[in-house]
């Protein structure tokens, strides 16, 4: 509560047109305040997808959609220099391909799922920058015994077109946490500023690899992470 405030309205509507193809709007306006920057923003998306389940899994997913954004921000190196915020506004057409072969949709045991993400973006501040957002992700699953399954991950990211310190804070790469590289804070990896906070930039690697051992009803997750941005 007192890093982020969100407040939202979002239109799902299943089946559209088509058994398991989503349509999606959201608008929402935001206040977020962590350790690389703080961002007032408005964001406004449709987009519509085609979605798996549980019942029936799907091999092939995507989402395609346009996102308008309007946020006022400021990183702490703006922060520590004293210099005032900056406004941008920004053009998203989000894309999204998954495929899957796992065993799985919630608890996998074998197979592999591959992902890539594609966000061609236009920002406009003192000037309009254009640059690409890409991200692609993988994720393998092997039993090793029946109580045991060796899991792995791999993500790569990068943002061609524009430099670091043109981008919006909050359209930066960043890592490190719960869901990134355990064992560092949330968004802690990777390049600071003279006050030692993280400026984000434009490429990202991830790396984990983790056994799943199940004794009982208790389970155990050694692992090894690693990242960098």
């Amino acid at each position: 509560g007192t890093r982020e405030q969100l407040a939202a309205a979002v239109l799902h509507k299943s089946n559209f047109h088509k058994r398991d193809v989503a349509l999606n709007a959201r608008l929402s306006a935001s206040n977020i305040n962590r350790s690389a920057y703080d961002a007032r923003s408005i964001d406004l998306g449709l987009g519509i997808e085609r979605q798996s389940n549980i019942i029936w899994q799907k091999k092939w997913t995507w989402s395609a959609g346009a996102e308008l954004i309007a946020t006022d921000e400021r990183d702490m190196t703006a922060g520590l220099l004293k210099a005032s915020r900056s406004t941008y506004f920004i053009g998203a057409l989000p894309l999204s391909l998954g495929y899957d072969r796992s065993n799985d949709l919630l608890d996998p045991t074998s197979g592999f799922r591959l992902g890539l993400r594609l966000s061609p973006e236009a920002s406009l501040r003192s000037g309009v920058s254009g640059y690409v957002r890409a991200q692609i992700d993988a994720t393998g699953y092997v039993p090793v015994r029946d109580n045991v399954v060796m899991a792995g991950r791999v993500r790569f990211g990068t943002i061609s077109g524009a430099g670091t310190l043109d981008l919006a804070p909050s359209r930066r790469f960043y890592a490190g946490g719960g869901s990134s590289v355990r064992g560092f804070g949330y968004q802690q990896i990777g390049p600071r500023d003279a006050a030692n906070d993280p400026v984000g930039g434009r490429s990202l690697a991830e790396f984990s690899l983790e056994a799943r051992v199940r004794w009982r009803d208790f389970g155990f997750v050694p692992f090894v992470d690693g990242g960098n941005i």
